[in-house]
């Protein structure tokens, strides 16, 4: 099986980038998580990209706050899917990051989830192994249904707790 590559640029993005391992962990697809900065380590990000696919990845997944090059610099070394997570920082509230990237040039494009978006990062991951996994895509079907189920319990229970007809006196 093919596996997912999670890159933070920092240690400190760990605590949005868990819910990325959390959710691949759950759905048992391999992965592995690296510390590589795009602006202190641009050789190690530039080689880990170019030599991805040989080494077995199917996607990347990029986090990264403020100036947020990591995503981008990975993707201008590789044509697997790159998909960002913009962290959220302190100086611009994660909008310095989305926009860093979400702005790539024509031809060298990364996928961006919201905002410490990173389960949807892991999400979107899966779906790309789904194309050639059955096993994912089955797993991918359930957890729709699952979080469908759990909406229609959540809005019964408040149709019953909440509704008022004006004669409950």
């Amino acid at each position: 099986m093919k596996k997912i590559a999670i890159i933070m640029g920092s240690d400190s993005d760990w605590p949005v980038v868990k819910g990325a391992h959390t959710y691949l962990t759950d759905m048992n697809i391999p992965h592995v998580v690296r510390v590589i900065s795009a602006h202190r380590t641009p050789e190690t990000a530039a080689e880990f990209a170019k030599t991805a696919r040989e080494n077995g990845f199917a996607a990347i997944i990029a986090a990264a706050g403020k100036a947020a090059h990591l995503a981008g610099a990975l993707a201008a070394n590789t044509t697997l899917p790159v998909i960002g997570i913009p962290v959220k920082s302190t100086a611009l509230d994660g909008m310095d990051a989305l926009l860093a990237t979400v702005q790539m040039p024509s031809g060298i494009p990364v996928a961006t989830v919201a905002i410490d978006g990173a389960k949807n990062a892991a999400i979107l991951a899966a779906q790309i192994l789904s194309v050639t996994d059955e096993e994912i895509a089955n797993k991918l079907n359930q957890a729709r249904a699952d979080m469908k189920d759990a909406a229609s319990k959540k809005d019964q229970e408040y149709q019953k707790e909440y509704t008022f007809t004006g004669e409950e006196n």
